[in-house]
């Protein structure tokens, strides 16, 4: 092996086709359906994955028996190609026969034993002509000219396969024509060119590898076309775009490099400064054109319309159109409709209009393009039109032609947006909640069945996504003005209650008013309810109730502050209390829930009444029991109404103080229980758990 192998181009040639073929192979073996022209097929890409192996190891150690190796899978791989044509060519003029046509069809058995028998008289009688890199060999007449007539069939099948295809199916094997037409005129002008000098030329046969990898895309791309040939082969849309680009950029510096070279051989003492001025310009102007948005929007239309059978990837486009819309923002979206819908045809952007009640169509967003202020009405030409039909308009069409659009009345601002082109609707089920209004693109775009399809079914999608946003900020607003009703009601309870202490201090102080120890038990409930009152309006302007830190509160000293307010409004309260018995939680609304289950009580007794509160340690929780001897509730009642909002069994109650209490417990992971039987009194028992250790917060939604 030469210690300079690396400057070989033959081993770089022949190692990057073996390598492509290698992939290729794989890529092709995975996709196969079973059916037998894929095989043949198959068949002529491995063996040319072996035969560009067998030549690279031949350019790396320069033996013969590599070379005769590389000669024996060149003439197999030949073989399976040419039965490939071979099988297709004779398929399709069966189907053109049987559709109505007159091209002669041939016994396919008969092409095959036929074609079987040249390859086998290529691999016997032609025995490998002169060995490039160590001169052995025969330099034959023979053996080239052989060769030189299997790469004439080979191109004589291809013609054969363009010719029998009907023309509406020619775009399907256009590129495997192509790629076998550039195949076998390259063998052919290297066998002719070694049957006239009596030798092969070592540049020519050196470069044959990576010219056969070049041929490989434009299989790809024919075994993608082809459907029936069952092999499920699929081709990026943005690596053809990718490989179109650059085989462009490689051509226009070739170009760039011959005028170069041309001006540096003639262009006398000034050749080697214009050289580099135009080489710096040259390369100046790619940049400005591989960075330009047109230029990458005609790239784009110039490789779906000359590459697939169908524009867009609908696939790619579904998955671009979700993922913009599911990243977008309440502030970002309405722009980012409008892009998703106008990258379909190549437009810088556009104008979204939306629904506003009755109002009509307003603008409410616009993307490169001037937002016109007019107002289409609900009922307006262009909103009852699409409305109806549902069509993508084309303004310039719907100039030329009017009568395209029968029942179009295009509003005046309409015309008046500079650059306008489409209007798209935007439905969801059957209500138009807006329309997007494009601008003209960068580059003309055939607006074909497949187009507007494409933007009525996208339409569609951007619709029902804007109108689940209005629906879900909607439903937001909602929440909101149910919090604050809700908030308002627990807010209007807890006035009831200060309003009845108030009205029992009316009701006493015309008995005690010159008492002075009832005078000071006024003032204090005064100064206890106005302070109540300022509370309840700040968390009313709050909108709900502010973070709090959640304190140890001992329960005895809230026992004794809602007996004292009890006793002050005319009703005694038996206390059985034990001391030092904390929770956390906050005293003021603690002492509500307590004060709210000692008035149920006095509420459900009758003459006798007897109610106590006891305070009391149960394992790790504090607990403050209420107990009467009230008529009592039925278990069924305690089940499904008492803890349940708006539900009462009072003449003027609300069904808010149970709930309310209920909720506030919980939220400090406690809990309230009830034992009751109908005649035989009630026992509420609040179970909180005990303060044992750092003070908490406590975040309480006005919900509680």
């Amino acid at each position: 092996m030469n210690s300079n192998w690396h400057l070989n181009p033959a081993i770089w040639s022949y190692g990057v086709a073996a390598l492509a073929f290698g992939i290729f192979s794989v890529q092709l073996v995975a996709a196969r359906r079973g059916r037998q022209r894929a095989a043949y097929l198959l068949a002529g890409i491995v063996l040319s994955a072996a035969w560009a192996a067998s030549a690279a190891a031949y350019s790396l150690f320069a033996t013969s028996t590599w070379w005769h190796l590389s000669h024996l899978f060149d003439a197999l791989r030949i073989g399976a190609l040419l039965t490939f044509l071979l099988v297709v060519t004779l398929r399709t003029g069966q189907e053109a026969t049987t559709s109505g046509g007159s091209l002669p069809s041939g016994p396919p058995r008969t092409g095959l034993l036929l074609l079987a028998a040249f390859v086998v008289l290529t691999i016997t009688a032609a025995e490998p002509p002169q060995v490039p890199l160590l001169g052995e060999g025969r330099a034959t007449s023979l053996a080239f000219g052989l060769l030189l007539a299997r790469t004439v069939l080979g191109l004589v099948l291809v013609e054969q396969l363009f010719r029998r295809t009907q023309p509406g199916w020619r775009w399907n094997v256009r590129p495997l024509c192509l790629g076998l037409a550039g195949l076998f005129l390259y063998d052919l002008v290297l066998f002719a060119d070694a049957l006239l000098y009596r030798g092969m030329d070592l540049n020519i046969w050196a470069a044959r590898g990576i010219v056969n990898a070049l041929v490989i895309p434009l299989l790809a791309l024919a075994a993608t076309r082809n459907r029936d040939w069952n092999l499920a082969v699929s081709m990026s849309r943005s690596l053809i775009s990718g490989s179109t680009a650059l085989f462009a950029s490689g051509g226009y510096l070739l170009a760039i490099a011959g005028v170069g070279y041309y001006v540096r051989y003639f262009g006398g003492s000034w050749g080697r400064a214009l050289e580099i001025v135009l080489g710096f310009a040259g390369l100046l102007l790619l940049v400005l054109v591989l960075v330009s948005g047109t230029f990458r929007s005609k790239l784009r239309v110039l490789t779906s319309k000359h590459f697939f059978a169908y524009r867009y990837d609908y696939r790619e486009e579904w998955l671009r159109i979700t993922r913009a819309l599911s990243d977008a923002s309440a502030n970002t979206t309405p722009q980012l409709c409008i892009r998703a819908l106008s990258e379909l045809v190549e437009s810088p952007g556009g104008a979204l209009w939306l629904r506003r009640g009755n109002d009509g169509f307003v603008p409410a967003a616009d993307l490169n393009m001037s937002l016109a202020t007019g107002l289409e009405p609900l009922h307006g030409g262009l909103a009852e039109f699409i409305g109806r039909t549902g069509w993508v308009i084309d303004l310039d069409e719907f100039r030329a032609r009017p009568g395209a659009y029968l029942g179009f009345d295009a509003p005046e601002w309409l015309g008046s947006i500079p650059g306008a082109w489409l209007v798209i609707p935007l439905p969801n089920a059957e209500t138009l909640i807006g329309f997007v209004v494009l601008a003209r693109p960068r580059v003309r775009v055939e607006l074909n069945w497949e187009v507007l399809d494409l933007l009525k079914t996208a339409g569609r999608q951007v619709g029902s996504y804007l109108a689940l946003l209005q629906a879900g900020e909607a439903l937001l607003e909602a929440r909101k003005f149910e919090a604050f009703n809700r908030m308002s009601a627990f807010v209007v309870h807890d006035l009831k209650n200060l309003v009845a202490q108030l009205q029992l201090l009316l009701h006493n102080a015309q008995r005690h008013r010159d008492n002075p120890d009832f005078q000071r038990d006024m003032l204090g409930t005064v100064e206890h309810v106005v302070g109540r009152m300022n509370h309840l309006m700040t968390q009313l302007r709050a909108g709900a109730t502010p973070i709090e830190s959640a304190q140890s509160v001992e329960l005895a000293t809230i026992a004794r502050r809602v007996q004292g307010i009890r006793s002050r409004a005319g009703g005694g309260v038996e206390l059985d209390l034990d001391l030092g018995v904390c929770v956390l939680g906050h005293h003021d609304r603690l002492e509500r829930v307590v004060g709210h289950l000692v008035q149920n009580a006095f509420d459900a007794v009758g003459d006798n009444p007897r109610v106590r509160i006891r305070v009391f340690r149960s394992d790790d929780e504090g607990v403050v029991e209420i107990a009467d001897n009230g008529v009592g509730m039925t278990p069924e009642f305690i089940r499904e109404r008492l803890f349940r909002p708006f539900q009462t069994t009072k003449k003027m109650g609300m069904g808010i103080g149970a709930y309310e209490s209920m909720q506030y417990v919980s939220t400090l992971g406690g809990r309230i229980t009830v034992d009751s039987n109908p005649g035989q009194g009630t026992t509420v028992s609040v179970r909180l758990p005990l303060a044992v250790g750092p003070q908490v917060k406590i975040v309480q939604e006005e919900s509680a």
